[in-house]
This record gives C-alpha cells, sequence and structure tokens, in this order.
C-alpha cells in the first residue's frame, strides 16, 4: 500500500515502507471508529487550487496562490468531481446532525451530487468577479466541480475510499485508498481563471469553521510574508482557534533557501518527498552509452531512432520545443532533445508530435540536478537528469550520425527512500524566526490518486485520454496526506488540541531511509537533507499515535508569540479579533513559543553568546515514566538542557525544562547553518526535537 497509491502483488511487500504502517493504522481507525456515534466521526476539508497555464508552474509543478496581482499567472479553479467511485457512500452511516455544511448547485453541479461521504461543497467568487468580471463558464465551471484535476486529486489522497485494481494505464497497479478513508469530505472551491481573491479565501475558510470541520488541508499558498499580511494565516488562526487542525502545502519553489511559504507557527507546513516506487526508463545512445530516466508512457519502446536537438531540430526556440520551433522536414521519424523550461514538459512532447517526432528525451540543467518526475507523455519520452543530460548534449552536438532509443520498465519498487524532492521548498522562515519550517515531510512525488474524466492525464487540451486515477507531483500531494493522518489521530484522540496533534506528528518523524541511512536531499549540494528541508523528519503515523510526550500550544500563546514579533496592536487585532494590547511581560522572543522544535538566531559578528529557551511537554504516554534528554549538539554550539531527567507520576502531567544554547570554544566560523537534535527517551517513547542554528 502507498500513499493513495497501490499494491503490486508480492512487489510491495519486500519493502516494508511506511505506506505499510499507515494502512494498520487506517484499518485501526475504521475499527476504533465502528461503535462510537456519528457525531464523533471526523470531517476533512480541501480548499483546492493549482496554476495549470503558467510556464513556471510547469516546470517546478507550484501550486502558489496569484492573488489577482500577477497576470503572466493564470490559475485554473478547483473543486472536486463528485461522481468519482472513491467519494462514493456505501457502508456509510448517516450525515450527522452537528454538520451545518451544504451542498451548493451551481454549473454541472447540484445537491444530488453529495452524499454520506461528500457532504459539502461550495464555491466562492464574489471577491474574484469583483476584480476580474464574471467567471467564463465554457472556461471554468462556476461551481464546485473540478475541472482541472488537482482537487479531485488531493482529496482523495487524504480521505479516499478503497478502489480496487486502481492504477494510470497499469503503473503503480494495485489498491488505492485515503489516508483516513472513513472520513467524510466537503469541498470549498477559492480560485479561478485568473487567481484567487482573498476575500473568497477568508470567506471560504471562515465558512468551513462554521459549517463544522474538524481538518482544514490547503493545497495553496503564496509568497511568504508577514502574518498580519498573509490572509491564509489570519483565516487558519481563527480555524486552529476553534480546535481545527490546518495543514498547507510548503510551496514548490525548493531548493532555493528561504522559499518556504505558509509559516504561521499555528499551520502544519509540509515538505515533498519521494517514495520507494519509481517508473524508470532507459536510454541507450548510439555509441553505447545507457541512462536511467522516469515517465509515463504506455507505449512500446522506440526503435534506434536518428537524434536531433537545437538548431539540428528547427529555428529559434528548438532548443526548448516551443509552439511552432520544430521543423517537421527535420524532425518527422526522430527523436527530439528538449530541454526544460518555460513550456510545461508535456507541451514539449506535443510539440515533438505536431512536428511528426517519435520521441522525446528532456533534459534537466546543472540547476535542476537529478530530479526525475515522471509523466504522462502523449510519445515516447523520458526525463533524463543533469549528468545524463550532459553527456546527451555533447553526444548529439559531437556525433555525425547521433542516435538514441527509448525503453519503458513499468513500476518498480524498493528504491532508497524517503528522499526529499529537490523542488520542495526550504526554511528558513523569513517571518518567523524561532520556528523551523517546514515542519515536516510526507510523500509528494509520483502520486496515484483520483482524476476527472473529462481532464488528460497530461493536463494538455489536445491529450482525450480518459483515467479514473493519475500520478502527479508536489507539496500539494504531500498536503493532504498529512491532513488524512491529521484526522485519523484526531478520530483516536478526541480530546487533543490542534496543536497537539500537530506535535504527535512532528516528534515522532524520523531522518533515516527505508536503508537506515540519512535521508537523502535531491536539491542539496551535499546530498543530505537537513530540517530545513524536512522539518522533523518524515511523517510516522504509527508512532504519532502514541507519541509519549507533546507541546501544547493555545491560541493566547499564538497571541503572545505575534507580540515577540514587535506586531503593533492594529496588526495582533487582525488575529484577536479584537483589540489587543501586548502585555510587558509577555514572551520576549519568538523562540519562547513552546514548539516542538529549536530555530536559533546567532549574529555572526556575536563572538560569545547565550539563549535560554524554555518548553513545556504534557504525558500522553505511560505512566508513571521516566524520560531522559539525549542531545547532538549543532556545529560550534554547545546545548545544556536542564533538567536532564523527567519523571511522570500520571498520564496529562506537564512538566517543564529549560535549554541554553551557547558558543563553544573554538567553534569554526560558520556562515550559514548547523543542525542538532534533543531527544527525550523513555522505553519505548522517543520524542526528538530538530535544532537548526542560523547565522544572520
Amino acid at each position: 500500500m502507498n500513499y493513495m497509491g497501490s499494491v503490486e502483488g508480492n512487489k510491495q511487500a519486500k519493502s516494508v515502507t511506511m505506506a505499510d504502517r499507515a494502512l494498520f493504522l487506517l484499518l485501526v481507525g475504521f475499527l476504533v471508529n465502528l461503535p462510537v456515534s456519528a457525531d464523533q466521526q471526523t470531517y476533512i476539508v480541501h480548499i483546492e487550487k493549482a496554476k495549470t497555464r503558467s510556464d513556471r508552474w510547469h516546470e517546478a509543478i507550484i501550486d502558489s496562490i496569484s492573488e489577482l496581482s500577477s497576470p503572466e499567472e493564470a490559475a485554473a479553479a478547483q473543486g472536486i468531481w463528485p461522481e468519482h467511485v472513491t467519494f462514493q457512500d456505501s457502508g456509510m452511516q448517516p450525515v450527522p446532525s452537528r454538520w451545518k455544511g451544504e451542498c451548493e448547485g451551481g454549473v454541472n453541479f447540484s445537491a444530488r451530487n453529495c452524499n454520506k461521504k461528500l457532504i459539502g461543497a461550495r464555491s466562492f467568487f464574489k471577491g474574484y468577479e469583483a476584480a476580474a468580471g464574471r467567471i467564463n463558464e465554457t472556461v471554468d465551471f462556476r461551481s464546485a466541480r473540478d475541472g482541472q484535476g488537482h482537487g479531485t486529486h488531493t482529496a482523495s489522497t487524504a480521505a479516499g475510499n478503497f478502489v480496487k485494481k486502481a492504477s494510470l494505464f497499469d503503473f503503480a497497479k494495485g489498491s488505492a485508498v485515503g489516508m483516513r478513508y472513513s472520513s467524510r469530505l466537503a469541498a470549498y472551491k477559492v480560485c479561478w481563471q485568473f487567481g484567487c481573491a482573498s476575500s473568497d479565501i477568508l470567506a471560504a475558510i471562515d465558512q468551513a469553521v462554521v459549517d463544522g470541520v474538524d481538518v482544514l488541508s490547503l493545497s495553496l499558498g503564496g509568497l511568504s510574508k508577514p502574518f498580519y499580511a498573509d490572509n491564509i494565516a489570519i483565516a487558519s488562526f481563527g480555524a486552529t482557534r476553534n480546535g481545527v487542525f490546518v495543514s498547507c502545502s510548503a510551496g514548490n519553489l525548493g531548493p532555493s533557501p528561504s522559499t518556504v511559504t505558509n509559516t504561521a507557527p499555528w499551520i502544519m507546513t509540509v515538505g515533498a518527498s519521494y517514495m520507494d516506487r519509481s517508473f524508470p526508463t532507459k536510454v541507450k545512445l548510439g555509441d553505447g552509452q545507457s541512462f536511467e530516466g522516469s515517465s509515463l508512457y504506455s507505449g512500446p519502446r522506440t526503435k534506434r531512432l536518428p537524434l536531433v536537438y537545437n538548431t539540428t531540430a528547427g529555428g529559434t526556440g528548438a532548443g526548448f520545443c516551443l509552439t511552432g520551433s520544430l521543423d517537421p522536414k527535420l524532425v518527422k521519424g526522430k527523436i527530439v532533445v528538449c530541454e526544460r523550461g518555460v513550456n510545461s514538459r508535456t507541451a514539449k512532447g506535443e510539440q515533438v508530435k505536431l512536428a511528426g517526432g517519435e520521441g522525446m528525451l528532456l533534459l534537466n540543467s546543472d540547476a535542476e540536478g537529478e530530479e526525475l518526475l515522471a509523466e504522462a507523455h502523449i510519445l515516447p519520452a523520458t526525463s533524463l537528469g543533469a549528468s545524463a543530460a550532459n553527456t546527451v548534449r555533447r553526444y548529439v552536438t559531437s556525433s555525425m550520425n547521433p542516435r538514441a532509443a527509448i525503453s519503458f520498465r513499468g513500476t518498480v519498487y524498493g528504491n532508497p527512500a524517503p528522499i526529499m524532492a529537490a523542488f520542495s521548498s526550504r526554511g528558513p522562515s523569513i517571518f518567523g524566526p524561532g520556528v523551523i519550517k517546514p515542519d515536516i515531510t510526507a510523500p509528494g512525488v509520483n502520486i496515484l490518486a483520483a482524476w476527472p474524466p473529462i481532464v488528460g492525464p497530461s493536463l494538455l487540451k489536445s491529450d482525450n485520454r480518459s483515467v479514473k486515477f493519475n500520478i502527479i507531483s508536489g507539496t500539494s500531494m504531500s498536503c493532504p496526506h498529512v491532513s488524512g493522518l491529521a484526522g485519523l489521530l484526531k478520530s483516536v484522540h478526541s480530546n487533543w488540541s490542534a496543536a497537539a496533534i500537530k506535535s504527535a506528528l512532528m516528534t515522532t518523524a524520523y531522518t533515516l531511509d527505508n536503508r537506515r541511512a540519512p535521508m537523502s536531499d535531491l536539491g542539496s549540494n551535499s546530498g543530505l537533507g537537513d530540517p530545513f528541508a524536512y522539518g522533523s523528519g518524515h511523517v510516522d503515523p504509527e508512532r504519532a499515535s502514541d507519541p509519549g510526550l507533546i507541546y501544547d500550544i493555545s491560541a493566547k500563546d499564538y497571541l503572545k508569540y505575534l507580540c515577540s514579533l514587535k506586531y503593533t496592536p492594529a496588526q495582533v487585532a487582525v488575529f484577536a479579533k479584537r483589540n489587543y494590547a501586548c502585555r510587558s511581560n509577555a514572551a520576549a522572543l519568538p523562540s519562547d513559543l513552546n514548539y516542538p522544535s529549536f530555530a536559533v538566531l546567532v549574529n555572526k559578528t556575536a563572538g560569545i553568546f547565550s539563549f535560554v529557551y524554555k518548553r513545556t511537554v504534557t504525558n500522553v504516554g505511560m505512566a508513571p515514566s521516566t524520560y531522559r534528554a539525549h542531545v547532538v549538539e549543532p556545529d560550534g554550539v554547545l546545548v545544556t538542557v536542564k533538567p536532564r531527567t523527567l519523571v511522570f507520576g500520571k498520564r496529562g502531567e506537564n512538566l517543564s525544562y529549560k535549554v541554553i544554547f551557547a558558543a563553544s570554544k573554538g567553534a569554526p566560523n560558520l556562515t550559514n547553518s548547523s543542525f542538532g537534535s534533543i531527544i527525550w527517551v523513555s522505553g519505548r517513547y522517543i520524542v526528538r526535537s530538530p535544532i537548526a542554528v542560523t547565522w544572520v
């Protein structure tokens, strides 16, 4: 089983992954929920958006928000395809009376489209239409119906039902299931052809809270900004204050530093990583060299064909296979080499096919590195990493008769995993000092999930293939994994706050791969991941259900945190929804927030420094119990924990400790960051908090 993925016979059994553990917990959650009343069931709401026409989106799979401010970034609306088999309500109890949501009618959508699984659907466009005019109903559904695929995909990842024999053209074949398949769903659509209005986003989140949701899954975001000017941060604070868990995408602007978005501390910010499954190809050049790539093309291998590139394929723009750049006289019957960038990867293949080409090699630049994203190309095509791409460029430009052949190996399991995706946005957070972001990582690369039948898997208008499932990548895909798992924890621990659920997921995350080696990172020069890529680590749902200790945070604590950022009374009032005066004895530093991680900022010229952080943990595990602190010190920093032992006499007991960060003698002249951790251990419980020290 994989995260809204599939099982393929005994192949998956050979590699026990985190997905297997997730299935176990989902089954337990289902059984646990059988005897409880319907009013205790969990609702998960999805607010979706993806850019489908922006070249930058196609290249980096960006799912950031365009608040009607960037005309070049045209966004397509998202919603849900209610007829999909994964949203059927067979065997579900009647909708509980506490649910106040509605199934709003609209273009190709009516109340009959909802059921006991999909219990609500709304669309929000007043703000959008006030700014951009009436929605073009020939381009988009003026309703909650999904006409692009993104919303259906993410909703099913979080809470889709079991579907047997799921696959995309026999890739990832098996049974598909969401993280908490017994949850009910509500869809709130806020984005349209030219973007998303801030007022619509605020209205949708506020309405979702009134309707009675338990978990908000937001696969959207924008450029990082101060929290008082960030509408997602403002609206999600209100949701958190009402007990709603909020999960957001970290963004797809990696591996550049400080690109992470949705960084408010009350939001669970989710990065993206690889699973152990891949869809490899083999490219063999005429000189005998061969390379591995990745593709979801479902046809036969190519013959050994002539290879053309740039000026041997056409005129201006032929190197990138831009619209109209390829010359059919030069391309027909050949494999075309295309550089990534400018237009979408599948659109390049479309241009090759229109010009009569028989295949495509899609080359990464050095900046794009070895990241291999699989796509459902409409002709034989494969992506190649930077090292293979450089060899192909040299070969095609130096050989008198360059040739190549592409073969497709289907679905392969057992790769090292997890590995951080290069595109996943990175910390440190610009506007949230004292908090490491992202918080966690989850599967976000090559994810199989539900898809509308009217949308081709390549997202090309010319692609008339109709599929029930599609495989795509992005932090939009990783976010709903964590949202579904939060719903699972909420059903097991109904009295836990959103912060407690977040703490459990973070402190039990792991940083080793399935071969017991440190987690790799395709966006790192060193090849290794760190907390600014994966936060606390990769989500571990089995351990998160019984974390031992939690770090809890109240709404008042968050307001004190905002005061520590030196926000004005008016800026804090945006969150408090009333006049709010920061007290002189409020938290002096952002790092005083009772967060499950430690971000330490050090002035490069400080020389000697010493910072004291305080944390309070709550025992939710066995009692009595004794926890002992283990420290992994970051380079250049001495870490002292006081006390080193915490003795709990009962469940629910709170104990506090202090951490002193000081300059180590003879510390190296560090200019960037170093990392460590504080780990509280008691029997089977291992409660880990990462440390990130940044010299500024």
